[in-house]
């Protein structure tokens, strides 16, 4: 059969969806100049595809440009077609960026964080997925019966994520029912987040390659557990030395990462509307889920918000290169474009004003009482996403770090997605969430 190949210029949404439109391959080099046509209307289609309300209505005009850095292309070698998609950026037709690209926004994050911190950030996104279907026996978590019903699947995705242009790095039988973790290695600046968003759609590719659903919703299941997205991050210097640790401070803390980590922590009631950013993220981020329901960093702690992760070594170089630590309030319902630029950006409020490291906690905050965590300056993460949103909205400083008007335009975004909700108890929101991711 005739074929003319394709290949889809792409975005991630506010949504955290990755929408676009494609074009003749022999059109690349054309379409990286001069990028293909989108519509500012779309920025309000909301993960269900109902549109929420918005200033734009049927005007405007936009680019979108494919960046050659994220190029994609995947031969699964099953006489199947080949997979084409580039990543980019959003901009308006005189190529001025867009003030709701999530991938611009991040970028500008990425530059403040340069300037005030002298340092550029090295992550990775860590996600947790779960295969459609009837759920698999019990007595399957971590265990080698969860992972060689998939050992097919597994082996697949870490090619195609190696022709994707990742590092693949772990994959794992998780905790809960057909749950399962993939992880890869570190990228610089915005290419962490291309990544991610890489890995999630090549996941759910390679599931369908095999006959198979994926979805990365938050939570399935009220009763179940969640699926997590936590973004493991540190820091170079400008000559590209690991700047994250010192040996001289609290808790291995370099200058520049208590101050950042502060950061994170004061402002976290405000941009978990960014991390967290559906109506189902809030039944994970409770005490005793292996996520984040306290403004706190912990030690060897999976249940604190930020956690200095262990490092393997008593070399002092290879300390510096191996200490990260880990941001665990997030889900992959959010871009990871915007998750990363709004943890950048409290980061980067941090070290300007000069805050210190933050203590570590090693410790059940659930047992403290509301008088106690307040004297220590802990506080109840929100319990929902309006009263997210609503923090979100309230804090002029958070909202002041976006260029335009993105802070009101994402608010209403996430009013319509909320009010496609209403009606309906947690199970069928959480099976819409789940068709949706």
């Amino acid at each position: 059969m005739i074929n003319n190949p394709l290949i889809f210029a792409a975005l991630s949404d506010i949504a955290g969806k990755t929408r676009g439109k494609a074009f003749p391959v022999t059109d690349l080099d054309k379409r990286m100049r001069k990028g293909v046509g989108w519509t500012p209307t779309n920025v309000m289609i909301t993960c269900f595809d109902a549109i929420a309300d918005g200033p734009f209505g049927a005007l405007g005009d936009l680019l979108l440009i494919p960046d050659p850095d994220a190029l994609v292309e995947v031969d699964f070698r099953d006489e199947g077609p080949l997979e084409r998609f580039m990543l980019g950026d959003v901009t308006e037709l005189d190529g001025t960026p867009w003030e709701l690209c999530t991938r611009s926004v991040l970028k500008g994050a990425l530059d403040r964080l340069r300037t005030v911190g002298g340092v550029d950030l090295l992550s990775a996104f860590e996600h947790e997925f779960q295969f459609k279907g009837p759920a698999a026996p019990l007595g399957e978590a971590y265990a080698l019966t969860g992972f060689t019903p998939r050992r097919r699947f597994g082996e697949t995705l870490m090619a195609v994520l190696e022709q994707g242009g990742l590092v693949p790095d772990t994959f794992m039988k998780e905790y809960g029912a057909s749950q399962y973790e993939i992880t890869n290695g570190p990228g610089r600046g915005v290419q962490s987040a291309d990544h991610a968003v890489i890995l999630r759609e090549l996941t759910r590719m390679t599931a369908a390659r095999l006959g198979e659903q994926v979805t990365f919703t938050p939570i399935r299941d009220p009763a179940g557990v969640g699926n997590g997205v936590h973004i493991h991050m540190s820091f170079l210097d400008g000559e590209g030395n690991p700047a994250t640790w010192s040996a001289d401070n609290p808790a291995g803390m370099s200058p520049v990462t208590g101050s950042f980590i502060a950061g994170v922590l004061k402002y976290l009631d405000c941009i978990l509307a960014l991390t967290a950013p559906s109506d189902i993220s809030y039944l994970r981020l409770t005490p005793h889920r292996w996520s984040a329901a306290y403004n706190n960093l912990g030690f060897h702690d999976r249940e604190a918000a930020v956690r200095i992760c262990p490092v393997a070594t008593s070399n002092p170089e290879s300390i510096a290169r191996q200490y990260n630590f880990e941001f665990r309030a997030g889900d992959a319902a959010a871009s990871p474009y915007l998750a990363l630029a709004a943890i950048v950006h409290a980061g980067a409020q941090g070290i300007e004003d000069g805050l210190p490291a933050p203590a570590v906690t090693e410790e059940d905050l659930s047992l403290l009482s509301a008088a106690e965590l307040e004297k220590r300056g802990y506080i109840r993460l929100p319990q929902s996403l309006d009263e997210a949103l609503r923090r979100f909205e309230g804090n002029k400083t958070v909202c002041g770090w976006f260029p335009g008007d993105f802070a009101a335009h994402y608010v209403t975004h996430k009013r319509g997605e909320l009010a496609f909700l209403e009606g309906m108890d947690q199970a069928t929101r959480c099976a819409a969430y789940e068709a949706a991711y």
